[in-house]
């Protein structure tokens, strides 16, 4: 039997940020990711922005390991030399109702430590955006865009750095506390012995943690899975901006974004699936894309969508319910010592991930 530090389930964004700070207090860390790469599932199929920090209630994780990682992400992009583009996003409101909507959200991002906000008039917006339309928009020049498999890589090169080590293919297929000690076994039988376990397998959250005789059933949320569709634009952008409207129950509406090479793509939406494997994106869902996007851009020409890709966010909340904080859980709650839980971790996650990491290895010196 291997012994080890730390195991960290899942090479995701976030199980590579934490196991690389967890590496570097001199840990000896390893990595089993279940599949044949890093960051294949949710981190691989998200929109790519760097948020700014602003939708989440007040004192919630979400919002403050936003906007500390968001500062953190900018820094190491920059320091790193990565790809990236602060390139600012617009929240409009299209219809004069949802002005009261835009100054809630300027007070949350307000009381959340946001402050660069700054209200704009329709025609400062088509200043900005010619062939937007709106009565409103709020301004947020700190969102950005990023290249997520280059941070990922990055992210696995300081891993390896520090002595760090991904074994892919290797699903955990159980875990039990015995003796002051957490034994692992992989699915190919590799055993391992550590006194850590970080679970940061996303998707396989819930399912992981179930794996380990010994921990309370109880304090294991139900894993919903909420698929987001995206379409991208079919030919040059006319936008060089983030677009994004107001806020639905389950997500943040089907917003404009682009990737690194201005390609602009929309979505997510929000499809409630039981199977996290579920990635097909339907070319008929089109049609309600057609519809939502013309509320902010009405010139979107017939035909000019195409189906891209699908993500799925790893919810512990379901439909109809207030969306759920990230649920960072420690033997406290659910009695296996040296064990840490890191549940419902969707968006802001990819900007979240370094503050996401450091607030684990604070957990880590506490106990």
């Amino acid at each position: 039997m291997e012994h080890v530090d730390c195991v960290v389930v899942g090479a995701g964004v976030v199980g590579l940020a934490v196991a690389r700070a967890i590496a570097q207090t001199g840990r000896d860390v390893w990595v089993l990711e279940a599949c044949d790469a890093i960051g294949t599932q949710t981190s691989s199929r998200s929109s790519e922005v760097i948020h700014a920090g602003i939708y989440y209630p007040s004192g919630s994780l979400k919002a403050r390991l936003c906007v500390q990682g968001k500062q953190q992400l900018y820094h190491y992009l920059e320091e790193r030399q990565l790809p990236f583009q602060r390139c600012g996003k617009l929240m409009v409101a299209t219809r004069p109702e949802q002005m009261q909507q835009l100054e809630s959200l300027h007070r949350q991002a307000i009381a959340n430590g946001v402050f660069d906000l700054e209200f704009l008039s329709a025609a400062q917006a088509t200043a900005m955006e010619p062939h937007l339309h709106c009565v409103g928009a709020l301004w947020s020049p700190s969102t950005g865009i990023l290249d997520s498999h280059a941070l990922m890589v990055s992210l696995w090169g300081d891993l390896e750095a520090a002595g760090g080590v991904v074994a892919l293919n290797s699903p955990l297929a159980s875990a039990m506390y015995a003796h002051g000690a957490i034994n692992l076994v992989a699915s190919d039988g590799t055993e391992l012995q550590t006194a850590l376990v970080i679970n940061a397998a996303g998707l396989q959250a819930c399912a992981v943690a179930r794996h380990c005789k010994g921990m309370r059933v109880d304090t294991i949320p139900q894993a919903r899975y909420a698929k987001g569709n995206y379409f991208i634009l079919a030919g040059r952008s006319p936008f060089t901006h983030l677009v994004y409207p107001m806020p639905e129950a389950a997500g943040l509406g089907v917003h404009l974004t682009l990737d690194l090479g201005g390609q602009a793509r929309f979505g997510p939406d929000v499809q409630w699936v039981d199977d996290p494997a579920d990635l097909e994106v339907e070319p008929g869902r089109g049609e309600a894309f057609y519809q939502a996007i013309r509320s902010y851009w009405p010139t979107l020409p017939d035909g000019a969508l195409q189906p891209a890709y699908a993500g799925i966010r790893p919810k512990i909340s379901g439909p109809g319910e207030p969306a759920a904080d990230f649920l960072i859980q420690t033997a406290e709650a659910h009695g296996v010592p040296g064990w840490i839980n890191l549940f419902g971790i969707e968006s802001p996650g990819l900007t979240s991930a370094l503050a996401i990491a450091d607030h684990v290895v604070g957990l880590i010196h506490a106990t």
